[in-house]
C-alpha cells in the first residue's frame, strides 16, 4: 500500500512525503548573501568569469526587435501559476511569439538533404554553442528538470548531485537556495516568465522553461546581480540549445528584471486578499484558502503564515534519550536548545549528516513537532498499568518510532512498528537499529497484530500540506483532489488502531497537515461514532502555547517554529459508558 505513508515524518530522509530537511547549507550567510563561486563586485552584482559580452550584446540587439507583450496573459491563472508539472506543450520552442519557427542561429531552417550536410550542421551549431555553464546553476536547473520530468523529489536529488559533482561549501549553499527556492516559488515564478514571453508557460518546452524559471528566481528572489542571473542563465540556454533560443531567454529575463519582485506582484496578484497572499508567497489558492481555515478566528495571520511556509527552515535535531541531552548536543553541534522538545536543538544550517552525534547514531535530523507528537503518546494517561506494549501503525521512514523507541527502551518496554512499503520498512529497521523495536512489513489496515495494546500512534498519510517549507516542490504537485482519497485511508488506519487497542488503552491521531478534512473532521467523525474519549492534548504539551482552543492541538510554523502538526489523543473506556 504505497500510499500509507508517514505524511509528517523526518527531515532525514526524505523517503515520500517526509521530505529531508538537509538543505545543504541553505540557511548559511554565504547562501542567503547569493554567495558563490563568481565574486561580488561593489554594485553587488556578480561578475561571471564565463560571460561573453560580445555575444550577450549580439544576442540581446537580435530580440529587441521582437519583444514579447508584457502584462498578464490570459491563459495565466495565479491559481494554477505552476503551469504543467511537464511545462512543455509546444514540440520546437524557439523564443518567437506565436511559435515562429527560427532556427538555432537565428535564420531560417535549412533543408537537410544529405548526411554529409546533417554533421555539418550539427557542426555549426555547436560552434555557436558556449561552455557547459556554471556547475553551481548546472546542478540547481538539474535538479528542477528531475522534478518536472521524473517526479523527482528535490531534496533527494540534490544532494547526490553535490557529492557527484564534488560540490561544496559556498558554491553548495547557492546550488541549494537555487534549486529549492525555484522549485517553492514556482506558480510565481511562471506568471512572471509568461508575461515576459507574452505565451502560457505551457507554450514554452520543459527544459527551456527550467531555465527561465533558475534565472527569474534570481532576479526576483536573491541578492545576485541581474547580469550574472541573467548571463548564467543565457549561457545554459546556449550551451544546451543554441543561440536562437539562448536569445529568447535573455529577453524574457530583460522583460523579467524591468520590475521588482513587489511590482511583478501588484501587477499579477490578484485583488482578493487571499489570492494576492497566495500569490506573492508562492502558494496554490487552494492551499493558502485551506490554511486560512484552518485559522479560523485567527485567519488574520495568514500572511504571517505563508511567509513563514515560503522561508527556508532550520535543521531540528532530536537527541537519543538515554543517549545524550539535548544541552549536550546543543554544546557538541554549536545548536541551540529547543523550545518546545526536551529532546531537540535547533541549527542554523549546514549538513547534519556530517556532524558526529548524527553519524554516531546519538542524534537524527527530526521536526521538533513530530518530536511532541511522539511525546504525547507517551505522555497520555491509561486507565491501568502501561504493560509496555506500543504501536507505531504507520512507522515508516522511522523517525517517530526511534523515538518511541528510545523512551521505550527506558522503561524496559517494546514498540512494534508496521510499514507496508518493503523500502521504506527497511528504513525504519535501519533507524530503530539496537532499539527494542520489531518491524512488520504489512498493511496497517489488516496488520494481523494480536489486540492489546497500550498506546497506538497513527501518524496518517496525508496531504503534507504543514511541511511544505521542508519540501520544496509538494505544494505544486497537490491537488483538492488528494484530499478525498487520503481522507477514506485516515479514517480506516484509525479504526483499525481502535481494533487494536486494549480498554483503556489511547491512540494518537497526527497528521502534517491543518487542513481540516484530515484533521479535527476525522477525529470528531470518529468520536461520534465511537465510544472514545476525546483527551485534552493541550494538556499533555506543558509549556507548548497557543495550539489552539483544544481538545486536539495544531501546530504552526509562524508561531512555533514547528511543522504544522495536529495532535489528538483518544482513549478507550475501560468499562461500561453511561
Amino acid at each position: 500500500m504505497n500510499a500509507q505513508r508517514n505524511s509528517g515524518d523526518e527531515q532525514s530522509r526524505g523517503e515520500g512525503r517526509g521530505a529531508s530537511e538537509r538543505e545543504g547549507g541553505a540557511n548559511s550567510p554565504d547562501a542567503r548573501r547569493g554567495g558563490s563561486r563568481d565574486e561580488p563586485g561593489r554594485s553587488g552584482e556578480f561578475r561571471d568569469r564565463r560571460r561573453d559580452p560580445e555575444a550577450s550584446r549580439r544576442g540581446a540587439a537580435r530580440d529587441e526587435g521582437k519583444r514579447p507583450a508584457t502584462g498578464r496573459p490570459n491563459a495565466v491563472r495565479p491559481q494554477e501559476a505552476g503551469g504543467r508539472s511537464s511545462g512543455g506543450g509546444r514540440g520546437n520552442d524557439d523564443g518567437a511569439r506565436g511559435g515562429r519557427a527560427a532556427s538555432e542561429g537565428g535564420g531560417k531552417k535549412q533543408q537537410v538533404r544529405s548526411g554529409a550536410s546533417k554533421d555539418a550542421g550539427r557542426q555549426h551549431v555547436q560552434k555557436q554553442r558556449g561552455p557547459a555553464g556554471d556547475p553551481v546553476r548546472l546542478v540547481a536547473r538539474d535538479v528542477l528538470r528531475a522534478v518536472r520530468e521524473r517526479d523527482a523529489y528535490a531534496n533527494l536529488v540534490l544532494p547526490a548531485l553535490l557529492r557527484e559533482r564534488k560540490i561544496s561549501g559556498r558554491d553548495a549553499a547557492l546550488a541549494t537556495e537555487l534549486a529549492y527556492g525555484a522549485s517553492r516559488s514556482r506558480g510565481l515564478l511562471d506568471a512572471v516568465i509568461a508575461a515576459g514571453a507574452g505565451r502560457p508557460v505551457e507554450e514554452i518546452d520543459g527544459p527551456l522553461l527550467d531555465v527561465l524559471r533558475l534565472g527569474v528566481y534570481q532576479l526576483l528572489r536573491t541578492r545576485i546581480g541581474a547580469h550574472a542571473a541573467v548571463d548564467t542563465s543565457v549561457d545554459l540556454a546556449r550551451a544546451e540549445f543554441g543561440t536562437g533560443k539562448a536569445g529568447f531567454v535573455n529577453a524574457v529575463l530583460r522583460r523579467a528584471g524591468e520590475k521588482t519582485a513587489e511590482e511583478w506582484v501588484e501587477a499579477l496578484a490578484p485583488a482578493d486578499p487571499v489570492g494576492h497572499m497566495a500569490f506573492e508567497f508562492a502558494h496554490p489558492l487552494w492551499i493558502a484558502q485551506a490554511f486560512a481555515d484552518a485559522l479560523g478566528a485567527r485567519a488574520g495571520e495568514l500572511r504571517d503564515l505563508l511567509a513563514a511556509d515560503d522561508a527556508r527552515p532550520s535543521v531540528h535535531l532530536v537527541a537519543r534519550p538515554g543517549e545524550i541531552s539535548a544541552e549536550e548536543l546543543a554544546l557538541v553541534t554549536g545548536g541551540e536548545e529547543g523550545r518546545w522538545s526536551p529532546y531537540a536543538v535547533y541549527l542554523d544550517g549546514g549538513d547534519p549528516g556530517k556532524l558526529d552525534p548524527v553519524r554516531e547514531g546519538l542524534a537524527a535530523v527530526q521536526d521538533e513537532g513530530s518530536q511532541l507528537v511522539a511525546l504525547v503518546l507517551t505522555r497520555a494517561p491509561l486507565e491501568g498499568p502501561d504493560s509496555g506494549r506500543w504501536l507505531d501503525l504507520c512507522a515508516g521512514p522511522g523517525g517517530k518510532a526511534a523515538l518511541l523507541g528510545a523512551l521505550a527502551d527506558i522503561d524496559g518496554f517494546r514498540v512494534d512498528a508496521v510499514e507496508p512499503a518493503e523500502h521504506r520498512a527497511e528504513l525504519v529497521r535501519k533507524t530503530t537499529k539496537d532499539l527494542p523495536v520489531d518491524v512488520h512489513v504489512v498493511d496497517g489496515r489488516d496488520s494481523g497484530l494480536t489486540p492489546g495494546y497500550d498506546r497506538v500512534l497513527v501518524d496518517a498519510p496525508c496531504t503534507g500540506l504543514g511541511a511544505l517549507r521542508r519540501r520544496p516542490e509538494a505544494r505544486w504537485r497537490r491537488t483538492p483532489a488528494d484530499v478525498r482519497d487520503l481522507v477514506v485511508l485516515q479514517r480506516e488506519l484509525l479504526a483499525a488502531a481502535w481494533e487494536l487497542l486494549r480498554p483503556g488503552g489511547v491512540v494518537v491521531y497526527s497528521t502534517c497537515s491543518p487542513h481540516l478534512p484530515e484533521t479535527v473532521s476525522i477525529v470528531a467523525d470518529f468520536a461520534r461514532r465511537t465510544d472514545a474519549v476525546q483527551l485534552d492534548t493541550r494538556e499533555l504539551l506543558p509549556g507548548v502555547t497557543d495550539i489552539g482552543e483544544g481538545p486536539a492541538a495544531q501546530l504552526w510554523p509562524h508561531r512555533h517554529g514547528t511543522d504544522a502538526m495536529f495532535v489528538a489523543a483518544l482513549r478507550k473506556p475501560s468499562g461500561p459508558v453511561n
